[in-house]
């Protein structure tokens, strides 16, 4: 594992440091937008007051606070870099390949240098018709065993959002909405279904997770909706879903190839317009979760 120079000194100094994916870069998001939404995110942490640690895996290397230049090398297509949940670690570092971190993944990686806080766009989850395929991202065991706070738009809405807020609180993974009590739908800033808790302030979210931290092995979903005003109209939504899971159908994609073909088909039925949706919920997620990151921090101090 290899850890920048700003990251090593922030961890040394107990100063805020935030967790990045790379899948979002790598698989989720097309080119060039996937590198100017890393570099918004990287400018977002900043600015609210922490230190972005990117993670990725180069030359059978974990690198933890990734520069631009490695960043735009993971995400080159000739790269081919795999998708890392935390499953995949051990197995991408032994046969040195270059690999793109997912939730599981990052928060594996984050915890074990004691990184407490994680941005990204939309947590993984039940998929939908999971009672006959099982199909049930990593990222909800790998939150009930490590504890990193999740600041996520809820989960994608192309998975069964309910069945995924009921495994999780089968997995006694708390679930904490931003300044709401319903939670987020990923592109609607609300899915239809409620939440019991919420907090008002990174401050307030901070001290939730310290607390839990003393009785919970599990990690925590800060569920922060997209703004109203930047949201996907909702019939748009429902049409670009129905058509992403017919053209997942089509293609008989089935695990890791699900999700990029959905997301993909959303970009194409929506005419970009879900693509900037992520992007402005993603920058934001950056943003709450630095300010976390913060507040952790002085807690510590």
């Amino acid at each position: 594992m290899t850890l920048s120079d700003e990251v090593a000194t922030a961890l040394f100094e107990g100063r805020g440091v935030v967790a990045l994916e790379t899948t979002i870069v790598v698989h989720g998001l097309p080119a060039p937008i996937n590198l100017e939404v890393a570099s918004e995110c990287d400018k977002a942490v900043r600015n609210a007051g922490s230190v972005p640690a990117t993670i990725g895996v180069l030359n059978g290397k974990i690198v933890v606070g990734l520069r631009d230049d490695e960043l735009e090398e993971l995400a080159s297509p000739r790269r081919r870099a795999a998708k890392l949940s935390a499953r995949d670690l051990g197995l991408a570092l032994a046969n040195e390949v270059d690999g793109a971190t997912t939730v599981a993944g990052t928060i594996a990686v984050a915890r074990a240098l004691n990184i407490a806080v994680m941005a990204t766009g939309g947590l993984g989850g039940v998929h939908r018709a999971a009672q006959q395929s099982f199909d049930e991202s990593a990222d909800l065991t790998a939150l009930s065993r490590t504890s990193v706070a999740v600041v996520a738009s809820g989960v994608k809405s192309i998975l069964d959002i309910a069945a995924t807020l009921e495994r999780l609180d089968s997995l006694g993974v708390p679930v904490v909405g931003y300044r709401t009590l319903k939670f987020p739908g990923f592109y609607r800033s609300d899915s239809g279904l409620s939440l019991d808790w919420s907090v008002e302030s990174p401050r307030d979210a901070a001290k939730a997770f310290l607390a839990h931290r003393l009785f919970s092995p599990t990690g925590m979903l800060v569920a922060n909706p997209v703004d109203a005003s930047a949201q996907l109209d909702a019939t748009l939504h429902d049409d670009a879903l129905a058509s992403a899971l017919r053209k997942a159908s089509e293609l008989g994609a089935t695990g890791k190839e699900v999700t990029p073909v959905l997301l993909s088909e959303f970009a194409n039925y929506t005419g970009g317009k879900s693509v900037q949706v992520n992007r402005e919920l993603v920058v934001a997620n950056a943003t709450v979760a630095s300010q976390i990151a913060v507040e952790i921090a002085r807690s510590r101090s």
